[in-house]
């Protein structure tokens, strides 16, 4: 068999165990397990601090402190807490238009970033478990009650929300994002009932105060460490499907793609700092489980650009790979015609669907060369949607 045949073939089997294999495990390891957690009712309620990282988000920041003091819970034992990375617009002047309703702002001197304002507020947070949200998410009024109950476990260290991956009514350029959301909370409801989550959903989760308190380097990803930190210290990340939040897409590609790479780049960097929950000696089946969900799933687009130039070879001698070679360069052509022309245009499910392959992808190779490079990305510019 040719160099090239093997090379390809591996690059398939790799894929196939990234996306279906793993969770096909999953499945098989988790037959006759219940929820991976004990649901119990609460007697009493816990306090809570919601923090809320905000850079110039007057244009949402309103409804956001809206919808958190619409939440199911006791007023007493509720903390809101805005923490202003600098904004330079009227986003703290409608914060303080709150503080009579229990809202406290937190204004940083200058820009450092998500992560260096979640590290400032720490010692302010008053709330025996701490929920971490960001400005443009939209908690289901019951949902922080589903988030706390499990902590009367005393094994669970961290409750992830689910996310709902929604558009603008008409479609729009990204709405191939909402198959791969609703794919990943899949696999986090497989992992919940293995043993635990490789990572929380940034969009909303809850933690125990002493495991959020850890420290954490400004350039990393909080809510992929807080998991981390939480199985480290024994403790168990779980994924809450009751616990729903609104989750918009950015409808426009273009726009998405740097958000894409800096978070990526960022979970990268993150799992190096963490590098040692991938060793099977010390954590078993949670370092497969970290290294199958986050690895894999980063290795694999340089698997394909491997896979694309051994088709490339074969081709000039096989037919069938003549094909699926030229067929392969018809979706790249369709997925890169929509993501540079779709702009905020509704697409079609078939030009969608390759368009947002096609950039999470890159955005991976995009993000592995940057932090091969040691690029770092603290301070961010939230993504409008």
């Amino acid at each position: 068999m040719p160099a090239a045949e093997i090379l390809f073939l591996l690059a398939i089997a790799f894929g196939a165990y990234t996306y279906l294999g793993y969770p096909l495990l999953l499945k098989l390891f988790t037959l006759g397990r219940g929820r991976g957690h004990r649901k119990k009712e609460a007697t009493s309620w816990p306090p809570v601090s919601i923090t809320v990282p905000a850079f110039n988000e007057e244009h949402q920041i309103r409804d956001t402190l809206e919808s958190l003091l619409a939440l199911e819970y006791p007023e007493e034992k509720k903390q809101i807490l805005i923490v202003s990375d600098a904004s330079t617009d009227g986003t703290d002047d409608i914060v303080r238009s709150f503080e009579d309703r229990g809202v406290e702002l937190v204004r940083q001197p200058e820009r450092r970033g998500k992560t260096a304002a979640e590290n400032a507020v720490a010692p302010l947070l008053r709330g025996e478990i701490v929920v971490n949200t960001d400005a443009s998410i939209r908690i289901h009024p019951g949902s922080l009650k589903e988030l706390v109950a499990p902590f009367a476990d005393p094994q669970v260290g961290l409750t992830s929300g689910r996310d709902v991956s929604v558009g603008k009514e008409g479609g729009e350029a990204n709405q191939g994002e909402a198959g791969y959301v609703g794919y990943e909370m899949w696999i986090r409801d497989l992992e919940t009932r293995l043993g635990g989550i490789v990572g929380a959903s940034g969009c909303c989760y809850a933690i125990r105060r002493e495991l959020h308190g850890i420290p954490l380097p400004e350039g990393l990803s909080r809510d992929f460490a807080a998991a981390l930190n939480t199985r480290e210290r024994g403790f168990r990340p779980i994924s809450i499907t009751a616990a729903t939040c609104v989750v918009p897409r950015g409808r426009s590609l273009r726009k998405e793609y740097p958000r894409k790479v800096r978070t990526i780049t960022r979970g990268m960097q993150t799992l190096l700092f963490k590098r040692a929950l991938l060793n099977p000696l010390r954590f078993g089946l949670y370092s497969w489980m970290l290294a199958s969900h986050k690895v894999c799933r980063w290795l694999l687009p340089w698997a394909g650009v491997l896979a694309l130039l051994a088709l490339a070879v074969l081709s000039l001698q096989q037919t069938w790979a003549l094909v699926l070679f030229s067929l392969a360069l018809l979706v790249m052509a369709l997925g890169a015609g929509a993501w540079a022309f779709g702009g905020h245009r509704a697409l079609p499910r078939l030009l969608a669907v390759p368009a947002f392959l096609l950039m999470a992808n890159v955005a991976v190779l995009h993000a592995t060369i940057r932090t091969l490079r040691g690029r770092s990305d603290a301070v961010w510019d939230p993504t409008r949607r």
